[in-house]
């Protein structure tokens, strides 16, 4: 049978017909018409197609081995045992090679309307995560340039995906892991002294291996124009120490200041530096070592990935010169996050991290931990259009468009909505053209204009003193319009298309139900009037957009956006 974690409106049915499929197979065997040792595992689901009923199982078909019958008999035997009369069930059918169709009830839509209402502002929310800890990490740009579009796409969908866990009802934290350390730093360092002493007047080379972002630039000179030549007498190594405090501590609350203007804050800021100052590097590096994980070669520490799966060679751990690598430091991240108490530990990655992914869960293995609870979520890249044309440059960075850019021009709900509409793993195209159109083309304001519409509706209603309130008694039998009955049933799905969302780490799942949601109600209000009926269906009917229009806040929240009462 399904297993059931938490019973949402839905989840409750599904439950209801998985006990009655248990009862009539355990009448069947006690009557000796069917013969087994255990019930299968089977599914209770919503058939794709209408015509096939409300709800169906799978179960017949799974018992088909175990009871050495076909499951078109089975099935027959389940539905002639089914405990009609306890149930919402008014009719199974058989179909195909043995599935069973449930037809509930013609009442079942708005009694568990009456429920979505009850339960107000929690609806949607769940216990399926039964409070499990779970840290999302997601967009940790180096501190040596501007957060990008990549950047942007990270930031919408891993916001998204933890604000899901928490709804969810799993324990969440957000995490930043800022690189400071390693070879980047030095590279950072050496890029800020050369812009700091040309500001200056000096004619020093540049680094080929610099950093040659403009934001260097200006932040170098900006310094020069506050406090002259101060640090030019410096010893070089203590010059290159100072910028390099100087700028991180810049360019993190620049960072900080972007991804807040994106509507995303973290819980932890957590830096690699902290892990070689506390020596969790060299000793994770030590723990390998004891396991014998490690090999030794040309004077280097390699650990040994050939033993996470055959196409995996080597890596290595410590340089010749004892200095350890960017992955033994990610290794001691990753140790340390297990080693706080989280359950599971998701990583949204750039598609370019690929090859790094059987390592890390190869490397967690190796230091005792479930390779499974470390997952990532892989996003491809994003390609951006304005006026048809690919969009490569940025004016005032010479880089590709930065987060900042991309707010000033589409804005925040746009940009967010667009991210996490795609799967992670698809490339994605963004049409900035559409993302700023006021039509209903563009997903964002579609979904956000049928907010604001039922905000007027609502508005309209309390000036004729007409209001309702999860207390109000009302008919909801009158609600019988097919419009209506289409979103009653979509709104009913709400709980479990956060807890799919969630558990399948896809949040484009979220978005592709509120706008759904939305073009049911645009349907509804072109074929239903909610003012100037008689009031028992009025009032029915402003419950019912009263519940929708929180859905649709709720499900636009999680996501970054905003939802609207005016446009």
């Amino acid at each position: 049978m399904q297993a059931t974690k938490a019973l949402t409106v839905i989840g409750e049915i599904r439950s209801m017909l998985a006990q009655g499929v248990q009862i009539a197979l355990e009448k069947a065997k006690d009557e000796g018409k069917l013969n087994f040792e255990s019930l299968p595992d089977f599914v209770i689901e919503v058939p794709r197609d209408e015509m096939h009923g409300d709800f169906a199982t799978n179960a017949a078909m799974q018992m088909a081995r175990a009871a050495k019958k076909n499951p078109r008999e089975i099935a027959q035997i389940i539905a002639d045992n089914f405990p009609m009369h306890s149930t919402s069930v008014a009719a199974v059918e058989i179909a195909g090679p043995g599935f069973i169709n449930f037809r509930l009830k013609d009442t079942w839509l708005t009694e568990i309307f009456a429920k979505t209402v009850i339960e107000g502002e929690s609806f949607g929310s769940s216990s399926f995560g039964e409070g499990q800890k779970v840290q999302v990490e997601f967009v940790s740009a180096n501190p040596t340039g501007e957060l990008h579009m990549g950047n942007a796409r990270g930031a919408a969908i891993g916001d998204t995906l933890a604000g899901l866990l928490q709804m969810a009802g799993f324990a969440v934290e957000r995490e930043f892991y800022v690189n400071d350390a390693g070879n980047q730093i030095e590279k950072f360092a050496n890029s800020l002294e050369a812009r700091y002493l040309q500001a200056l007047g000096e004619d020093v080379p540049f680094p080929e291996d610099g950093y040659h972002g403009d934001d260097i630039t200006r932040l170098m000179a900006d310094l020069s124009e506050k406090e002259g030549d101060k640090y030019k007498k410096m010893e070089s190594s203590l010059r290159r120490e100072f910028l390099t405090s100087y700028a991180l501590k810049l360019k993190l609350a620049d960072i900080r200041s972007g991804l807040s203007a994106f509507a995303v804050e973290y819980d932890c800021w957590f830096s690699e530096q902290s892990l070689h100052d506390s020596g969790a590097v060299e000793a994770v590096v030590n723990s390998l070592q004891e396991g014998n994980w490690l090999l030794e070669k040309e004077g280097a520490l390699w650990l040994d990935c050939s033993r996470f799966g055959p196409d995996e060679k080597p890596e290595v751990l410590v340089r010749s010169n004892g200095i350890p690598t960017y992955y033994a430091a990610d290794i001691a991240y990753h140790d340390n996050k297990f080693k706080r108490g989280f359950d599971t530990v998701i990583n949204v990655w750039g598609a370019d991290h690929h090859g790094h992914v059987a390592r890390m869960q190869g490397a967690m293995e190796a230091l005792g931990y479930d390779r499974n609870r470390l997952e990532v979520v892989l996003m491809q890249l994003v390609r951006l259009y304005r006026g048809g044309e690919l969009v490569k440059m940025s004016k005032r960075t010479g880089t590709y468009v930065s987060l900042n850019e991309l707010i000033d021009e589409v804005g925040k709900d746009a940009a967010r909505f667009f991210f996490v509409a795609r799967s992670a793993d698809s490339q994605m195209d963004f049409d900035m053209d559409l993302a700023v159109s006021q039509s209903s083309d563009n997903p964002v304001y579609y979904v956000q204009y049928a907010h604001a519409r039922i905000c007027s509706i609502l508005a309209a209603a309390a000036g004729e003193g007409l209001s309702v309130d999860e207390n109000s008694k009302i008919n909801y039998a009158c609600l019988t319009h097919e419009s209506e009955l289409q979103l009653i049933r979509k709104l009913a799905d709400f709980p479990d298309e956060v807890v799919k969302a969630a558990a399948t780490r896809e949040p484009h799942h979220i978005a592709a139900y509120v706008l759904d949601l939305a073009g049911l109600f645009h349907n509804f209000y072109s074929n239903c009037r909610v003012l100037g009926e008689d009031k028992e269906l009025s009032l029915a009917r402003l419950q019912l957009i009263t519940v929708l229009a929180r859905v649709i806040k709720k499900a636009l929240a999680v996501m970054g956006v905003s939802a609207p009462q005016k446009m």
